[in-house]
């Protein structure tokens, strides 16, 4: 018998093992405390995992394969993928061992030990999914000293013809970003988001919450917006198509206090345990908007491109280049605990109030709430990047550590010292009340540096500014920011800073 392993984020229909059934051939999937418990997790995230792998199960017994699935609370279940595989090999006999490379350096390492140790002969595949290899980045940027994603973009483009007339862009221009940064103000009507017909949620939370994994955030079945099927993540992309991409480029980075999804389409979770791929939601997007194109602007299109072709494909590269000695980066040598709130929400900032319980309630954020609220008030507070990965990784669904990882310690913490970003993304209360709606109803006031009732983020960020001034002497992005740093009196500078150390002191007093 041939053993076949198939991960929590490695449900891919379409993957060519699957196109051939054979009856010496026994698939295996495994809900195992080992995955549950590495970091506390949101429980919709363990839910939607745990729901996306019952219904892959079973699509794979209906096309007549064979299968073995391990579930949370099995007695045979040893919560250990190496202490199960051993368990699989001696109860059907296996001669051979296959899987699909992990796209988690930690697992990738495990089953690269586990394979070297067994006595049983073992394989590896690729996942299928993904449009670049695992090391495409790094030969694109070979001998580059700035791996710049808009030119590993523009040559994803050319390559798989995406946008692209005679290798140029249609439309004159690669990126349309300047049109991605209107700020929503209750018009045009935002439709609600596309709410899946998921079954047996309840009865995971419950088999999850007797086994006493411990989980964060709230749930409500009623409000689950993560599809559990192939055919439920298409209907979701049919539904952002449909609905939500004519104004997605418009409002990509808007906030709003009274809307969690805008225009986003929401499929990054679907994506990334590989419901669908990549390519195929590209080719759906643009073929829907040649068939509007009187009601959708390429800008809406573009933007949305550019985020899955680009960073996905890009961020993934970069986890593979960096990998394992990334994950201890910490170039800004922040040291400081994450503040409480971000486990509750319980903060009297607006913005950050809202983003965290969103998260909270839904296991979602968007990439700008991600970025520019939270991920921007960590690094201001000078938090430890590890903290800031736990809490990422744990308490967004779509969160595989591939792309978590880049996204937050790079992108997002600039621990990484730049290799992601050319610049870290620090803002005062200006970039947020440009982009949002979060400080017309706050308790503190946007405009202010001192005082009580000053936004906190204003003291934190020249602070920031100034403790970190050595590290972006020689960096061009930030000579502005320096520039204007060095114009605040002395007296005034001292002030800030000493409520920023208050308000890093005690962050939940704020």
């Amino acid at each position: 018998m041939i053993i076949r392993l198939i991960l929590g984020d490695q449900l891919n229909e379409q993957h060519s093992w699957f196109q051939t059934v054979d009856d010496s051939v026994v698939y295996v999937l495994m809900e195992m405390q080992q995955e549950t418990n590495y970091v506390k997790h949101h429980v919709q995230k363990v839910v939607a995992f745990f729901a996306a792998m019952r219904n892959f199960n079973h699509k794979l017994k209906q096309l007549g394969h064979q299968t073995h699935y391990f579930k949370l609370n099995d007695s045979e279940n040893t919560q250990n993928l190496n202490s199960n595989l051993e368990y699989l090999f001696k109860h059907y006999k296996a001669k051979q061992f296959e899987y699909q490379f992990p796209d988690e350096h930690r697992l990738d390492q495990q089953l690269s030990d586990f394979c070297a140790a067994s006595e049983v002969t073992s394989s590896a595949v690729d996942t299928e999914h993904f449009m670049t290899s695992r090391t495409a980045l790094t030969e694109f940027f070979e001998g580059k000293k700035q791996l710049l994603m808009e030119f590993f973009y523009r040559n994803m483009r050319k390559q798989f013809d995406i946008l692209v007339e005679g290798g140029q862009p249609v439309g004159g221009q690669w990126n349309f970003d300047k049109n991605n940064r209107n700020k929503w103000k209750g018009t045009p009507g935002i439709p609600q988001p596309y709410i899946p017909k998921t079954e047996q949620l309840l009865e995971i939370k419950e088999m999850i919450e007797t086994v006493g994994i411990k989980t964060l955030g709230n749930f409500n079945e009623d409000h689950f917006l993560f599809p559990s099927s192939r055919e439920e993540a298409i209907e979701q992309l049919h539904y952002f198509c449909e609905n939500l991409l004519v104004h997605f480029g418009d409002y990509q980075d808007a906030m709003h206090t009274e809307e969690e999804n805008l225009f986003h389409s929401r499929i990054s979770f679907a994506l990334n345990v590989k419901l669908i791929n990549p390519l195929e939601v590209v080719q759906k997007v643009i073929e829907y908007y040649h068939q509007n194109e009187e009601d959708i602007q390429l800008s809406q299109v573009e933007g949305f491109v550019r985020q899955i072709i680009g960073w996905r494909e890009y961020i993934r590269g970069i986890y593979w280049k960096e990998m394992p000695k990334y994950k201890t980066l910490n170039a800004l040598e922040n040291t400081n605990p994450l503040p409480d709130f971000y486990w509750t929400g319980k903060t009297k900032m607006n913005c950050v109030s809202h983003s965290i319980n969103n998260s909270l309630d839904h296991a979602y954020a968007h990439h700008i709430q991600r970025l520019m609220i939270t991920g921007n008030f960590a690094l201001l507070a000078q938090v430890h990047p590890d903290a800031v990965d736990e809490w990422y990784l744990g308490i967004y669904a779509d969160a595989v550590e591939w792309v978590q990882l880049p996204n937050t310690r790079g992108m997002s913490q600039w621990a990484d010292g730049g290799i992601v970003a050319t610049k870290p993304y620090v803002s005062a209360a200006a970039y947020i009340n440009k982009m949002s709606t979060y400080c017309t109803s706050c308790s503190y006031d946007k405009k202010q540096r001192l005082g009580d009732t000053a936004c906190p983020f204003n003291s934190l960020y020249w602070n920031f500014l100034d403790d970190k001034k050595e590290h972006f002497a020689k960096n061009n992005r930030m000579a502005m920011m320096l520039r204007l740093l060095e114009k605040i009196p002395v007296e005034e500078l001292a002030s800030i800073k000493e409520r920023a150390y208050n308000i890093i002191k005690n962050p939940d007093a704020y």
